[in-house]
């Protein structure tokens, strides 16, 4: 499986929990044409105070277990930008330790694909997160977020994990490529798609009985030369004796 393909897979599996909640969705960046940047450096959520007091209980009751706890991974969907990395770990924070925290990335521009994948030291701690934070409003988003079974969670998912992102140059890296010196065959390649181009545009007018005409590429490039070949008339005959 290539990593195109694992990225895919993390994709399907991102819709299937999101869709468990709301019907058939889509968790591509095409459903996030509103500007949702967040005010400030990190988000508000505010609890109501008794969900909070009990909140605080079942994490303490946590905490004492130490050792013993294993880690539960959790997905979170709908996320609206402005609400990245850090600020995602700096309230995740409170609730328990966040082992790793994966928020999967457009790889051409690196703006946000709206859903990640966040590992806690605690499977427990994980389950109140994920009852604590569905459906909860940020920016005009509801959030979705649901435990990952067991058996969905592998290690490919975590690639790129815990990373500081850090914006590649996309445009001055897209020009460089635009711009490169491109080689004689590149040329010819480019020449040839071009020419092949306007002959289906001839062929189209011609269907419509449009009578029109124009030189276009075809009459700048120039014809191959046609090359002549003599043959030595000692070499004739050596061809008609093994004839012979």
């Amino acid at each position: 499986m290539d990593k195109n393909e694992k990225e895919t897979t993390f994709i399907k599996l991102s819709t299937e929990l999101l869709s468990s909640s709301e019907g058939e969705v889509s968790s591509d960046e095409e459903d996030y044409k509103v500007n949702d940047e967040i005010e400030g450096d990190t988000p508000t959520f505010s609890l109501n105070i008794n969900n909070e007091k009990a909140l605080k209980k079942k994490l303490d009751s946590i905490k004492n277990k130490g050792d013993k706890m294993t880690p539960g991974v959790i997905y979170l969907g709908r996320i609206p930008h402005g609400f990245y990395e850090e600020q995602m770990r700096s309230y995740l924070d409170q609730f328990g330790t966040v082992n790793k925290l994966k928020l999967y990335r457009n790889k051409k521009t690196g703006k946000s694909r709206h859903f990640a994948f966040i590992e806690f030291a605690s499977n427990e701690v994980a389950e109140i997160v994920a009852e604590t934070m569905n459906n909860y409003p940020l920016s005009n988003r509801l959030l979705r977020c649901k435990i990952v079974p067991e058996e969905k969670i592998n290690q490919h998912m975590w690639i790129g994990a815990n990373k500081v992102y850090k914006p590649e140059p996309y445009l001055k890296a897209e020009l460089k490529r635009r711009t490169k010196k491109k080689s004689l065959k590149q040329v010819e390649n480019k020449i040839q798609k071009l020419v092949k181009k306007e002959e289906m545009k001839r062929k189209r007018l011609k269907d419509l009985e449009i009578d029109y005409d124009f030189p276009g590429y075809a009459a700048s490039v120039m014809p191959k030369s046609k090359h002549i070949i003599f043959e030595n008339s000692d070499d004739e005959k050596k061809k008609k004796k093994k004839k012979k």
